[in-house]
């Protein structure tokens, strides 16, 4: 291609330290970027509205987007003992939050996805009001009572006793009890119509651009901290190793099960609509 691929990703230190490589032209033969950083919430309404080439969006919003985006092999976020969690200003249950004032990040997030599961399975009559807040805005939320509860993901799993709040539930706990399978967070998309050898070419550049920054990790830490929310270097390392894994580099087996499993059990709860039988498929 000619052009630079438009892309959008989060701000957060994950994002920042797979797409270093390839944002800074030092993946050989990589396709020149030109990066947007958006929260998720609008990262998903991006693709929903087919905007840009390429975006990070959450697993949850791939049913309404792969008509017009392919799902990349690598480059997202999956993982085991990272899931999102259910914050409050004081200890107690489940049942504690029923009729109750809940903030997430995203009606479309895949964390979302996951609560609206547990809630069915564990809060007796549900929740009351949902609202939604860019997620560095949750927490304070909760602690200053504006809202009962708060869904919370990335790096607020490091930080939210520093907020006197307290983990109510782990919905990637409940996710893996229940399936046994890894937890589907965050996908990268990129649109079918730039063409099968421009798709193939993208997923190979970033899998490269994982493995320069495993490779060499204080070679993306100027771009991490540099655009990370919590600038703490131990916090954005922490984040880090939670989310950049294996599952980043290749989905896998276990990855595509995981990402199916979820879609298939939100579509028969009603949730989401059901994926056609090569929706997932890779060119």
């Amino acid at each position: 291609m000619t052009r630079p691929l438009s892309i959008a990703y989060s701000p957060c230190p994950n994002d920042t330290f797979v797409f270093d490589a390839l944002a800074h032209g030092r993946v050989p033969d990589g396709p020149e970027l030109a990066v947007t950083f958006a929260d998720i919430d609008v990262t998903n309404g991006l693709a929903e509205r087919g905007e840009l080439d390429v975006l990070k969006v959450s697993y949850a919003v791939l049913p309404w987007v792969l008509e017009e985006y392919a799902l990349l092999p690598c480059g997202g976020a999956l993982g085991r003992g990272c899931g999102p969690l259910v914050l409050t200003r004081e200890p107690g249950g489940a049942a504690d939050l029923a009729g109750k004032t809940v903030a997430v990040p995203s009606e479309r997030s895949t964390a979302y996805l996951l609560f609206r599961l547990w809630v069915a399975a564990e809060v007796p009559g549900g929740v009351g009001e949902v609202v939604v807040l860019p997620f560095h805005e949750i927490m304070p939320a909760v602690r200053d009572g504006k809202v009962d509860a708060g869904l919370v993901i990335h790096e607020a799993r490091f930080t939210y006793q520093d907020y006197g709040l307290h983990c109510l539930a782990d919905m990637g706990e409940h996710w893996e009890l229940t399936t046994g399978l890894p937890i589907p967070l965050g996908a990268i998309i990129a649109k079918r119509s730039l063409g099968e050898p421009v798709l193939r070419a993208l997923a190979e550049a970033i899998r490269t651009s994982v493995r320069m920054a495993w490779d060499d990790p204080e070679a993306s830490r100027p771009y991490v901290l540099e655009h990370a929310q919590e600038m703490d270097p131990k916090v954005t390392d922490q984040h880090i190793g939670l989310y950049v894994n294996e599952f980043t580099a290749d989905l896998g087996e276990d990855g595509y099960a995981a990402v199916r499993g979820l879609l298939t059990r939100a579509a028969a709860e009603g949730l989401v609509p059901p994926l056609g039988p090569a929706a997932l498929t890779f060119v």
